[in-house]
């Protein structure tokens, strides 16, 4: 208000220099004695913005808790749109490392004149290999379920009468890569390699579970199973399976020793893994690859391109997050609002005089509005920056990888401007509206 009260000295002075019989010619005239002053050069700009900032820094303690109000608003919408981004990354991403990287390939299956279920193609043993060469492909596997008939699996070779029954371990037989592509991991030991399935050896790995089943913790001393009478080496343990969790209670033989030993006849699955999106085209050339004269006799499962789930998830997610924001940015838009509208009030008294000294109700409405912006605008760059933060310190804590698009930093900025412009606008209109003569008087 200082420079609006400069402004009219200065104007005052420049009517009381001049000339008596300048004002004279001037009154002929025109029909009043004082000169006119262009509506442009009454409260400039320039007027404008330094009343704003005298009203905005007048009462610091009051401008910080104003300001918290907005920060706090921006602060939460920012993290909540942080978080939902970063929340629907780990949903895809754990989506994209089990389900939408799986393939799973059986023959499929017809019935016969009996009404038997059969199957119409066997897969071939050479399958991964020939899957492999496909794009997208990056691991496959075979696996058979083992006919062991009546022998029983144990770690001992004697047979005790007397002793209680146990359920013996399941016998599955793989191809080498089959461990890989189920996303398997050893945890002491060895898997078999190519050398032991081609020549038939006697070695086994088994599952966590069922080395415990068998007491079997460690291949240091090459500990053997026994199948029936006939034993085999144990030469490691594997767990974490992540797609074909039964592996962990079986004891697992190579293909080629399960064909020598147990008469195996076929294998019953192929466990390809693929990269992310590329579900469709394996799905598609896969059981060409398999049998290019006979490809409907394969069952394909494989990933949809977008999975509904994963997205109905990142929706659900989205709203409730943006909720809350939207929630809180409105308390702090009230706040602002109502610290404006505290603020005419206190200042009836100013207005009054600015108004008589020829301030138009525009003029006071704008100062209003603009104070309200800047205190928007500060409000919202702090929130802001509060809020990126905070999304990026927690998803580290976390383990995450912290997901927050820029244009919502940028325009959580901005958006505190506008929470700011429209907080002011009636407080603004209120002020505008107080007359003269009754502000003068302490009246609102």
């Amino acid at each position: 208000m200082k420079a609006f009260f400069k402004r009219m000295l200065r104007r005052r002075s420049r009517v009381a220099a001049v000339p008596d019989t300048e004002l004279t010619a001037s009154a002929e005239l025109t029909p009043s004695i004082v000169p006119v002053i262009r509506r442009a050069d009454r409260f400039s700009v320039q007027d404008l913005m330094v009343e704003a900032s005298y009203g905005v820094g007048a009462r610091p303690s009051r401008l910080v808790m104003t300001t918290l109000g907005t920060v706090l608003g921006i602060a939460s919408l920012v993290v909540t749109i942080g978080f939902a981004q970063t929340a629907a990354g780990q949903i895809s991403n754990q989506f994209d490392a089990v389900s939408a990287t799986q393939v799973m390939i059986e023959p499929a299956s017809t019935r016969n004149s009996s009404g038997n279920e059969q199957a119409a193609g066997r897969l071939p043993w050479d399958a991964p290999e020939r899957v492999n060469r496909l794009a997208g492909v990056e691991r496959a596997g075979l696996v058979a379920e083992v006919d062991v008939e009546d022998q029983l699996v144990t770690s001992v070779p004697v047979n005790d009468p007397s002793a209680a029954q146990t359920l013996s371990p399941a016998v599955i037989a793989t191809s080498p890569g089959l461990l890989a592509a189920v996303r398997g991991q050893v945890v002491t030991g060895r898997y078999f390699d190519v050398g032991h399935d081609e020549r038939a050896d006697r070695v086994v790995v088994l599952g966590a579970r069922a080395a415990e089943t068998l007491g079997i913790n460690r291949v240091d001393s090459q500990p053997s199973i026994f199948i029936g009478e006939v034993p085999y080496t144990v030469i490691g343990i594997i767990d974490g399976v992540e797609r074909r969790a039964n592996l962990l209670d079986a004891v697992i033989v190579p293909l080629g020793t399960a064909r020598a030993d147990f008469g195996l006849s076929a294998p019953t699955e192929l466990h390809v893994q693929i990269n992310v999106g590329a579900g469709t085209l394996v799905a598609r050339q896969a059981p060409i690859a398999l049998d290019p004269n006979a490809p409907e006799n394969f069952t394909v499962q494989a990933p949809a391109a977008a999975s509904s789930l994963q997205d109905n998830i990142q929706a659900d997610i989205n709203i409730v997050f943006l909720t809350l924001g939207i929630i809180a940015l409105l308390a702090g838009g009230l706040g602002i609002a109502n610290v404006t509208l505290l603020s005419v009030l206190e200042r009836v008294g100013e207005i009054g005089l600015r108004r008589a000294l020829g301030a138009t109700k525009r003029d006071i409405a704008r100062q209003f509005i603009v104070e309200s912006a800047v205190i928007g605008l500060l409000g919202g760059l702090i929130g802001s920056a509060v809020g990126v933060f905070a999304v990026v310190v927690v998803s580290l804590l976390q383990g995450w990888t912290p997901i927050l698009d820029p244009f919502v930093a940028i325009g959580a900025a901005l958006l505190g401007t506008v929470v700011g412009l429209a907080a002011g606008a009636y407080p603004a209109v209120r002020a505008s509206n107080i007359e003269p003569i009754t502000a003068l008087r302490g009246g609102t």
